[in-house]
């Protein structure tokens, strides 16, 4: 009988940012827990340069018992030989995090555990992480990839915060809120933070939580320049499920591959549960929730971030499948 799926930790973030030096107390803390991280060779500094040879795949159990997986191959292949050293007892873990090299799209990665269906059995997507860099956030951020990565967060890590005064955290912390209204943001401290903040994050579970962090206030218009955007809506009338799910139809074919993440929690006309829906991308999934309270009120909320954002699109299709 198999265990348990084991939760996956995606770590994005641009050149510089310090995913390593993250993943490195990350490896060395005596935390108490298994995990294994995959790392690549693009990343900026090796968490452990004796990893680094010619076989496509390295494998190496640390003091702590964490696992350190080195690979020059498909993430792929790299995630089915993990599961068979653990099978065969060779190594021991039961969490994974994979870094993103810094210009990596976390797209594919997230995908990886969506599409293929043994992978689906055997892991689940637990969180994709950001990694900010304070004192270069106005530079990195002109690039469309790190929009994109801050765009896919479940939770934004910001670094090298002790390098810029407070009023540039918090214009940054304004951005990144513009850009991603459901991640909230925290802070790194030389690549140290409380593992509470890393893992168990449950950003891909179908339930009514739409994040921590989810943000309503109003943030003001975005940066020129800015690709990425957030767009919240609001109603306390009933949706049409049948038109709900014509205009979802209709804005993932067209736009698919713009709607970086999106989730909702609905109320549905006639039925007494919520509806939950998340994705990213075109690829999504829905559930029913619990049941309203008698005394709630029943309020659907979603909340998209795109690239480009078609906005006025998404409030009419949404306004439209409104009782």
């Amino acid at each position: 009988m198999l265990s348990s799926p084991i939760p996956v930790t995606i770590l994005s973030g641009f050149l510089g940012a310090g995913k390593t030096t993250l993943l490195r107390h990350l490896l060395k803390a005596e935390h108490g827990l298994k995990i294994a991280v995959i790392e690549n060779e693009f990343s900026d500094a090796g968490i452990d340069t004796q990893l680094l040879g010619n076989e496509p795949v390295q494998v190496m159990t640390l003091a702590n018992g964490c696992v350190c997986c080195t690979i020059h191959t498909d993430l792929t292949k790299a995630l089915y030989l993990l599961l068979e050293r653990l099978d065969s007892g060779e190594i021991a873990f039961d969490r994974l995090v994979i870094e993103c090299t810094g210009l990596a799209d976390p797209a594919p990665v997230a995908q990886t555990f969506f599409i293929d269906e043994d992978l689906r059995e055997r892991y689940i997507l637990d969180g994709i992480l950001t990694l900010v860099d304070a004192a270069h956030a106005d530079i990195h951020l002109t690039q469309a990839i790190a929009q994109a990565q801050v765009g896919f967060a479940d939770r934004l890590l910001l670094s090298k915060t002790d390098l810029v005064d407070a009023a540039q955290v918090q214009a940054l912390g304004d951005r990144l809120t513009r850009i991603n209204r459901r991640a909230p943001i925290r802070v790194v401290e030389h690549g140290q933070i409380d593992l509470a903040e890393l893992l168990d994050i449950r950003g891909f579970n179908l339930n009514a939580d739409l994040g921590a962090g989810f943000s309503l206030r109003p943030v003001g218009k975005a940066t020129p320049g800015d690709r990425i955007s957030s767009l919240v809506l609001r109603t306390d009338k009933a949706l049409d499920i049948d038109k709900l799910s014509e205009f979802m139809n209709q804005l993932l074919e067209e736009h698919g591959k713009q709607l970086l993440r999106y989730k909702g929690v609905l109320n549905i006309a006639g039925e007494p549960r919520r509806l939950v829906f998340q994705g990213v991308l075109k690829l999504y999934g829905f559930d029913w929730d619990t049941e309203w309270a008698p005394d709630e009120a029943r309020e659907s909320v979603i909340v998209f971030i795109a690239d480009e954002l078609p906005e006025e699109k998404i409030r009419a299709g949404f306004e439209a499948a409104l009782l």
